[in-house]
């Protein structure tokens, strides 16, 4: 299983996997209810929009797909590239088109899309249209992440020669900071409840703490396994590493 992601109301689990389907489950009972199939390869990623009505899951088969959450009924499938998968990368899930995470805004009229071989992606999800398409060239994009009021958009890079965090306007897609420190390639970000805060993580196996508006590191934490995902709540930060889950208490104010 590569990624989960709650329904903003709770009552839906949606889970994304290697046998090529999504899942919706009840938390309640730990049943799966739905199983979203026309993905043809591994399911990287799956989000909820902030409103609950799309869900959208992503792919190594170059797709984005959105789904009625309550039904499980296709509605789109979105793709920017027309040139064939290879097959044995969409076998083994390392075709460099792969699209490997994805986010939405949080007033739901655009999400993100970030792709393995380094193209960042700005949807309208009314339309199914990309209304930004940036070609960073810095290789894997794991990771991406809109801040609490939209303004930003974070980015993390996997590439073993960049190792970065950077700042964009969802906007525009313009860049606006890059934030560096991290040793290894970055595979996780997530920004702090207020905003003010981002979280990075990675093969080096740390955590970061860094302050948007300098675009500096302010805080390290040091663990013992590289860092997949983090998730902040108001007042922790859930750590994924391994085959574990971590949790780090933190004061933003």
């Amino acid at each position: 299983m590569h990624a989960v992601a709650f329904s903003p109301d709770g009552r839906q689990l949606a889970s994304a996997s290697d046998d090529q389907t999504g899942r919706l489950w009840d938390p309640a009972t730990g049943a799966a209810h739905v199983t979203l199939t026309g993905h043809t390869s591994y399911v990287y990623g799956v989000a909820f929009s902030p409103d609950g009505r799309l869900l959208a899951s992503a792919s190594s088969d170059q797709t984005v797909r959105l789904w009625d959450p309550a039904t499980g009924a296709p509605l789109a499938t979105l793709t920017s590239h027309t040139e064939p998968v290879d097959a044995l990368a969409a076998l083994t899930g390392d075709s460099g088109d792969a699209v490997k995470a994805m986010a939405f805004s949080p007033d739901g009229r655009q999400f993100a899309t970030a792709m393995a071989k380094g193209i960042l992606q700005l949807w309208d999800p009314a339309t199914g249209t990309a209304h930004v398409t940036l070609n960073i060239g810095t290789g894997s994009l794991l990771a991406v992440a809109f801040s609490p009021d939209g303004r930003l958009l974070a980015t993390a890079s996997a590439y073993v020669d960049d190792r970065t965090v950077r700042l964009w306007d969802p906007a525009t897609g313009a860049p606006l900071a890059t934030i560096a420190g991290h040793t290894g390639p970055v595979l996780a970000v997530a920004f702090s409840p207020d905003g003010r805060l981002i979280a990075s993580g990675g093969v080096d196996q740390t955590v970061r703490l860094s302050d948007v508006n300098a675009a500096e590191p302010v805080s390290l934490l040091g663990l013992d396994a590289p860092i997949s995902k983090l998730a902040w709540s108001q007042d922790a930060i859930a750590i994924g590493k391994g085959d574990s889950v971590g949790l780090l208490d933190v004061v933003t104010r």
